[in-house]
């Protein structure tokens, strides 16, 4: 079984898992490829943040699985569970992150 990092994110009502696989860049939401999961794609523009200011979208596989809240909540739970995974992979990604307001 491959090695991961994993993180908890939340907003509102929703909670997701985030885990962190070394990979290509592939995301599964709820065992559902991101695009299948998020209709819309400001969604998933939302989720891939974290990976964008960091230089690091085709370095992890993601494995989510959220629960609780619509989507917009859904979305904002799964970026702060990927960025607090992140920063556990690698702390100087912090600053980066705190830079773009995502508090972590």
């Amino acid at each position: 079984m491959a090695e991961y990092t994993e993180a908890v994110g939340r907003r509102k009502t929703a909670s997701a898992r985030v885990r962190l696989y070394p990979g290509t860049g592939d995301i599964v939401v709820n065992d559902k490829p991101v695009d299948q999961y998020f209709g819309r794609d400001l969604d998933q523009m939302i989720l891939r943040q974290p990976l964008v200011l960091t230089g690091t979208e085709s370095s992890f596989n993601i494995s989510v699985k959220v629960r609780g809240g619509g989507e917009g909540g859904q979305a904002a739970a799964m970026r702060m569970g990927l960025a607090r995974a992140l920063v556990a992979t690698d702390p100087n990604l912090r600053p980066a992150l705190k830079l773009s307001l995502i508090h972590i």
